[in-house]
């Protein structure tokens, strides 16, 4: 094997399973201000009884104690819904694979085809979510600014075990389950008695050092601040044989929490676009183009601040990795745009152009799409499922580190995509402390803002080994507008990382 197929074959299976993970200087201090991720620190969090789900979502009863996987679902009455509509989901996963790939089993267990994630571990008295990482999304805000944007409360589900001889082993288990509140009740107060602002709460985030102090500060959650629960399970795992490649499928289902029934109930995907319905019906496709290409509407979906009508989307989501560079079925968008799949698409190319005129002679100023690439790109990264599968680790952007080990085995707390995004979400945490109106904008999933291009350069986030970049077709005309900044570093190259994508990734220059 070449050098260079070899070093593309390296960066493949970094882009699959984020394997090109940063060095710990390299990160170091990216999410100040923004998260909480320090493994001993959150070992300190998990312990401390404000943080333990069953106190977040069961005040009345004091419940100051971790509860296992067999009593959460159970005691927690506005749980109650997870689990079936979890279970439901399961049953026509298998259900489509055994009428898609009728000769393979699938079963949990390493003697199936199919590897699916064993539910037996959602009620068992062994299991039990622990704290993975508390994350600040202020920058969500433009979704509802009353709320100041979210917090982010990242629980990963674990195994405990007893050995023999009567100690405790612990192993992390594939599932995340995130409590998102919203960052501001109206009736939160500060010491001063006055209402708490977006201001006073981004300048705690920022000011304070101290994981413990700032917990001890935020504000016991109300029903007025639970806004929904998240999952992500990889539900099912695909060793490579005669007829697929390795593949992991990840199931994401979203619960919104409704304060009349005090139950978290199932809820579409925020912009998970329902591709096979909308594909399948004739009028729900031209509504979806007519309402996406609207020049107000248009403008948002480039900066990355749309929200799609629930109509258009679809309540879970799978999300196969590695779904690779190339355009196929794996990607959420796969069939909208002209020229993939068959039967009618929802865009065509001259959609698009018409589209991206109507912008300019309105004077709607476009930072990312520039071009039918462009928008197909950010027609993939806008969705849930194709967030996850861009520079994740796994199918998951925030894994955390295994506190739980006394070694752990994960580096780092988070994919490049995580990290990448921190400085954008910093400066938004700044504009609220500053009383200043923040930009939320957000490049494409891939590569960060040029906002960050200082503090992010030589790292893989921006333009370092690793990064994404460019490559203009040979012959071509001219570059793609969309991607044109999309560069290597000094002493870096731009090197193909898949067969027909214009994307590629910086590698050290060689002879």
């Amino acid at each position: 094997m070449s050098r260079r197929c070899l070093r593309i074959l390296v960066a493949l299976v970094a882009l699959c399973s984020g394997a090109l993970s940063p060095s710990a200087a390299e990160n170091a201090g990216l999410d100040r201000g923004t998260a909480i991720t320090d493994p001993e620190q959150l070992r300190k969090l998990d312990q401390h009884d404000a943080l333990t789900i069953s106190r977040l979502l069961w005040s009345e009863r004091n419940a100051n104690f971790p509860l296992t996987t067999d009593m959460l679902f159970a005691w927690l009455p506005q749980l109650a819904r997870i689990q079936p509509a979890i279970d439901a989901e399961f049953d026509r996963y298998v259900a489509r694979h055994k009428a898609d790939a009728p000769s393979e089993t699938i079963g949990a267990g390493e003697g199936f085809d199919v590897q699916l994630f064993d539910r037996a571990n959602l009620n068992s008295r062994d299991t039990r979510f622990v704290l993975a990482g508390i994350v600040n999304r202020m920058d969500r805000a433009y979704v509802s600014e009353a709320s100041c944007g979210e917090i982010r409360l990242i629980y990963r589900l674990a195994r405990f075990e007893t050995n023999p001889d009567g100690g405790k082993t612990a192993s992390r288990l594939p599932m995340t389950f995130n409590l998102v509140l919203k960052a501001r009740d109206e009736r939160q107060t500060v010491p001063s008695g006055k209402p708490a602002t977006c201001a006073e709460i981004a300048r705690r985030w920022l000011a304070n050092d101290n994981p413990l102090d700032l917990v001890e500060q935020l504000p016991f959650p109300s029903d007025a601040m639970l806004d929904r629960i998240e999952t992500n399970i990889q539900i099912a795992v695909m060793p490579k044989s005669a007829s697929h490649d390795f593949r992991t499928d990840y199931l994401l289902k979203v619960f919104k929490y409704n304060p009349d029934t005090k139950l978290f109930e199932e809820s579409t995907l925020e912009n998970q676009i329902d591709r096979d319905r909308i594909l399948g019906d004739d009028a729900l496709r031209r509504d979806f183009k007519d309402w996406l290409l609207a020049p107000e509407h248009f403008g948002e979906f480039d900066r990355g601040t749309v929200l799609i009508p629930e109509k258009f989307l679809a309540k879970a989501a799978i999300a196969p990795t590695p779904a690779g560079l190339d355009t196929s079925a794996l990607q959420p968008e796969f069939g909208l745009m002209q020229g993939e799949g068959k039967g009618d698409p929802a865009f065509t190319d001259s959609d698009v152009v018409g589209a991206l005129k109507t912008a300019s002679e309105r004077g709607i100023g476009l930072q990312n799409i520039r071009s039918v690439a462009g928008f197909q790109r950010r027609l993939n990264d806008i969705t849930c499922a194709g967030c996850h599968q861009t520079r994740g680790i796994g199918g998951f952007h925030f894994p955390g580190v295994d506190w739980l080990a006394d070694k752990p085995s994960t580096i780092v707390p988070a994919s490049p995509h995580f990290f990448g995004d921190q400085v954008r979400r910093r400066d938004i945490l700044t504009a609220f402390a500053q009383g200043r109106r923040p930009d939320f904008s957000r490049g494409f999933a891939s590569r960060p803002q040029l906002r960050g291009s200082t503090e992010l350069a030589g790292t893989e986030y921006q333009d370092g080994w690793g990064a994404h970049c460019y490559l203009q077709p040979p012959g071509s005309a001219g570059a793609d507008k969309s991607f044109t900044s999309w560069t290597c570093g000094k002493g870096l190259a731009c090197q193909a990382a898949a067969t027909s994508t214009r994307i590629g990734m910086c590698f050290v220059k060689t002879r």
